[in-house]
């Protein structure tokens, strides 16, 4: 019988995986911003640099704020939106991914698409009652299948590469 490896194993092939979901929902959204016209580079387009106020800030920027001004007692400077944002948008799907990897280390084939589709479900329900996100009957259907898709493209690269670094 194979031996299973542990959970610290799991986790750390969960992270890797994740930062592969992620990279891969950022090109889908990098390459339909490119075809509304967006002319810059990858590295330009995915890494959030000037954010104005808070308000502007991405919505995983958004959700970092407001955690770490109720630890702190403070509001983030305005002058850290962007870090902040780029910060936690990568550690919440790698941190999705970790889980996963750790909770279902035998998975069936349809497996990386439903991570996707919880991920997606999961951001429509907490993203709303943190203050973030619109009610998810406030989006149009076309909005609401863009996000999906993309997030499917998450939940599968994820799953992909997750049994790809089991070897």
């Amino acid at each position: 019988m194979a031996h299973s490896p542990s959970p610290a194993r799991r986790l750390l092939r969960g992270a890797l995986a994740g930062v592969a979901g992620t990279l891969a929902m950022d090109l889908v959204w990098y390459r339909r911003a490119r075809r509304s016209g967006s002319e810059a580079d990858f590295a330009e387009w995915e890494i959030v640099r000037d954010v104005g106020s808070w308000d502007d800030a991405p919505a995983p920027g958004q959700v970092a704020r407001k955690a770490l001004a109720a630890v702190t007692g403070q509001d983030p400077p305005v002058a850290r939106a962007a870090a902040i944002s780029n910060f936690m948008h990568w550690v919440y799907g790698t941190s999705w991914v970790a889980g996963y990897a750790l909770a279902l280390p035998r998975r069936p084939w349809w497996s990386g698409p439903a991570l996707g589709a919880a991920v997606w479900s999961s951001d429509y329900v907490t993203l709303p009652l943190a203050g973030v996100y619109e009610p998810i009957w406030k989006y149009d259907v076309p909005t609401l299948a863009k996000d999906l898709s993309a997030h499917l493209v998450f939940g599968t690269a994820a799953d992909v590469a997750l049994r790809a670094l089991r070897g």
